[in-house]
């Protein structure tokens, strides 16, 4: 059988009770339901179940999300999560305070050819260094995010969805205008990406895999990044 053409790159962080949440509270939990000791049958079995939130850990939102009638997570086909990627890295630019501005759109263009229709662009900011510090991560809401217009210059791309590794391509006190941009024409938003820093600014894909929920407005997913191997 032929090798698999493309390396594969882990951008999800693992979901634990201890991990950042939208509102600083504890958005995951995994309780026990039955342990190896106590179960009576030969074979023993350790039974969980989980609580969360939709919105916790690596996630997408569906338009659903801040549109009424918008689509929603289950709404989605695997051919619209499978995309190539463009990664624009700005990890020395970014601060507490600091917007993807449209300048800095051109400047990855001028440097690499104008993003192509369908892409999944991803926000590399580096703050995911502080994904393990849930309060810094969080920082009342005060974290790397992308500018009203930055978010139409990327929809004049037509591309298909929006990543960045931070809690939000928005912080409240904005109006949330990246959600509405973004989300009112159809398309997806990925937050809290893992390993952004790994992937190559184009050629690679990205994998968006949903908890298939009916209905969903959100869903935590496993986020899959392919590079063509180098022979």
């Amino acid at each position: 059988m032929a090798a698999f053409p493309f390396k594969l790159i882990e951008l999800t962080h693992v979901l634990s009770p201890e991990i950042p949440s939208w509102e600083g509270d504890c958005g995951f939990e995994h309780q026990q339901i039955l342990d190896y000791s106590n179960c009576t049958t030969a074979v023993k079995f350790h039974v969980q179940a989980i609580h969360m939130q939709a919105g916790i850990g690596t996630h997408m939102d569906a338009p659903a999300h801040c549109i009424p009638g918008g689509k929603t997570i289950d709404e989605f086909v695997l051919d619209e999560l499978l995309a190539p990627c463009i990664l624009i890295d700005a990890s020395s630019l970014a601060h507490e305070r600091w917007l993807l501005s449209s300048e800095d759109i051109y400047q990855f263009e001028r440097h690499y050819g104008k993003i192509a229709a369908g892409s999944f662009v991803i926000i590399h900011t580096g703050w995911n260094k502080y994904w393990h510090h849930p309060l810094h991560y969080r920082n009342h809401w005060h974290f790397p995010s992308i500018s009203q217009n930055a978010a139409l210059t990327l929809l004049e791309r037509d591309i298909a969805g929006l990543g960045i590794d931070t809690l939000s391509p928005d912080i409240p006190t904005s109006g949330y205008p990246v959600h509405q941009i973004i989300l009112g024409a159809g398309k997806y938003i990925v937050e809290n990406i893992a390993n952004a820093h790994i992937l190559p600014p184009l050629g690679a894909y990205t994998l968006c895999l949903p908890i298939r929920t009916k209905g969903g407005t959100e869903a935590p997913i496993r986020l899959i990044g392919l590079i063509h191997h180098v022979e």
